[in-house]
């Protein structure tokens, strides 16, 4: 079998469209197809299902991924060992909502910029889906924002960040408040599996139980856009979030006595996961960047 033969088996395994690939890359269907089959017939077993005009991956084809993707990564290092410079390949991480719309993309700017040879694929999910997907193996790794406790999982501090609670109401940034003094109010949350929610109520465990939650979205930007038109409404965000708004003077910062709303970043990945060289740099961007700054 071939690198050339590998490389297409592993692209149509993560999109099982040949007319796609056949484009992207430059290279007829049929010499695509004909690869597939050579690999086929080597290891004697079909790695895709063939229903109709689709190609869907076979349970050989997922046992063989398993088994020899990282090894295939290896190879191409090697092939680029005396090149360390022309570093290239496809790298595909998952970002939480807050590190992937407001810290991730200059990340990734400034990654691609130096390495042109290179294309990063960023999924925007919750921390729960990200730790699943790292899990699973779909992604090279993870950048989130809440704690991640499983075995099969590194996990690497590279910053931190604060949660404030906020509301349109200017009257309640005129002075402090015990945090349950603050039940009445209409608490619109991000949606269970959320890193923002997790540390919220985590800080506030001891009366968490006494807080009715009114209504939870999937997107920091909804619920903003409910604060600003909803003087009794309030939430915890991160400060990223709402920079814009509290220097305009149209959402207002709550400050809470005895607690404080922090959390850190970290980027998570398997334990058994080749570490390619792009996968190294990139840990390198992420580690090194200065949040914040």
């Amino acid at each position: 079998m071939t690198l050339r033969e590998l490389e297409l088996f592993y692209a149509l395994s993560d999109d099982p469209h040949i007319s796609y690939l056949a484009q992207k890359i430059g290279m007829s269907q049929s010499a695509i197809s004909l690869a597939i089959k050579s690999l086929e017939h080597k290891l004697g077993e079909p790695l895709f299902d063939r229903i109709g005009k689709k190609l869907v991956l076979s349970e050989r084809g997922r046992f063989f991924k398993s088994k020899t993707y990282h090894h295939f990564q290896a190879l191409k290092d090697g092939q680029n060992i005396f090149a360390k410079d022309k570093l290239s390949g496809l790298l595909k991480i998952a970002s939480s909502k807050t590190i992937g719309n407001f810290i991730m993309p200059q990340i990734i700017f400034d990654f691609l910029s130096k390495h042109q040879d290179c294309s990063i694929q960023n999924t925007i999910a919750n921390s729960t889906d990200i730790i699943r997907m790292v899990q699973e193996g779909s992604i090279d790794m993870g950048v989130i924002e809440s704690a991640c406790d499983q075995s099969t999982i590194i996990k690497e501090k590279f910053g931190s960040d604060e949660l404030i609670v906020v509301s349109s109401d200017k009257a309640l940034s005129s002075q402090p408040y015990y945090i349950d003094q603050l039940f009445d109010k209409k608490w619109i949350l991000r949606e269970p599996g959320s890193g923002t929610r997790e540390i919220f109520l985590k800080h506030i465990e001891a009366v968490a139980g006494d807080l009715r939650i009114f209504m939870q979205y999937k997107d920091s930007q909804e619920i903003k856009t409910l604060l600003l038109q909803n003087r009794e409404a309030i939430t915890c965000v991160s400060r990223h979030l709402v920079e814009k708004e509290l220097y305009h003077g149209t959402l207002f910062e709550v400050a809470i006595k005895n607690l404080s709303f922090q959390r850190d970043f970290f980027i998570i990945y398997h334990k058994n996961k080749y570490q390619s060289s792009i996968v190294e740099m990139f840990k390198h961007s992420v580690s090194t960047y200065q949040v914040g700054a």
